[in-house]
C-alpha cells in the first residue's frame, strides 16, 4: 500500500469531502485496509488567479513537504490548481492528473459535447484535457460564468443553502440547454451543491474521479 500526499486547503470544504471520498471507495473491512494520507491543508495559498507565480512556488513546496513525511503518491482536489501541475511534479512523485483524468472518465459516458462548471483557469484546462480525447467542450456564457464565480465564493464562505443549489443547478442546465450532453464538475466546489440526480444528462464529479484513481494507484 502506498502512502497518499494531499495538497489541500483549496478550499477547505471540497478537500474534506475529498478525503471522505477516499474513505468511501476504499474496499476496507477494518482500519488497517484504509489508505494512508498525509496531507497540507493550506487555505494561505496565494490565489491562483491573481498571484500564479506565487501559488505555483507554494504548490511546489507543500509537494516537497509531503514527500518529506512520507508521501509516494500526490493529489490534488483543486481543478484550478492543475496549472501548477509541473511545479508538483518537480518534488518526483507521481501526481494524479485529476483534469485529464476526469476528461477521460467524461468521454467514457459516450458524450461528444461537455460542458464544464469550472473557474476561467480551469475551464482553459478542460478545453486542453478534452480535446485531447476529441470532444468538444461547451461553455458556459460570459453571464453565467459570473454568476458561477459568485456560487463558488459562497460556497467558500460556508453558504450551501438551497439558494446555492438551485443556481447550480441553473448553471448545469444552462449547459445542457447549449447541447452539452455530459457535464463535468470541473470545480470541487460543484459536487458539494450538485447532484448527478439533479442533472438531465451524465454528470462527472472531478473529486470523484480523482479520488477513485488514488485509490486505485495506492492499494
Amino acid at each position: 500500500m502506498k502512502t497518499l500526499g494531499v495538497l489541500g486547503g483549496m478550499g477547505p470544504a471540497a478537500t474534506v469531502a475529498f478525503l471522505a471520498r477516499v474513505q468511501a471507495l476504499t474496499p476496507a473491512q477494518g482500519d488497517e485496509d484504509h489508505v494512508r494520507v498525509v496531507m497540507d491543508m493550506n487555505p494561505q495559498t496565494p490565489n491562483r488567479h491573481t498571484q500564479p507565480e506565487a501559488a505555483g512556488r507554494t504548490l511546489g513546496e507543500m509537494a516537497l513537504r509531503l514527500k518529506a513525511a512520507g508521501a509516494e503518491v500526490l493529489a490534488m482536489p483543486c481543478n484550478t490548481a492543475h496549472a501548477h501541475a509541473d511545479a508538483i511534479r518537480a518534488a518526483g512523485l507521481p501526481f494524479v492528473d485529476m483534469v485529464a483524468e476526469t476528461a477521460k472518465a467524461a468521454k467514457a459516458n459516450g458524450a461528444t459535447r461537455i460542458g464544464v462548471l469550472a473557474t476561467p483557469g480551469g475551464e482553459a484546462l478542460y478545453s486542453a484535457a478534452l480535446a485531447a480525447e476529441s470532444v468538444e467542450m461547451v461553455r458556459l456564457s460570459d453571464a453565467d460564468r459570473a454568476g458561477f464565480m459568485a456560487v463558488v465564493a459562497g460556497v467558500k464562505a460556508g453558504d450551501m443553502g438551497p439558494e446555492q443549489r438551485a443556481a447550480m443547478r441553473d448553471l448545469a442546465a444552462a449547459l445542457v440547454a447549449a447541447g452539452a450532453e455530459g457535464v463535468i464538475g470541473g470545480c470541487t466546489e460543484v459536487p458539494l451543491l450538485l447532484d448527478a440526480a439533479d442533472v438531465a444528462v451524465p454528470l462527472t464529479d472531478s473529486a470523484e474521479v480523482l479520488a477513485r484513481v488514488c485509490v486505485g494507484m495506492c492499494l
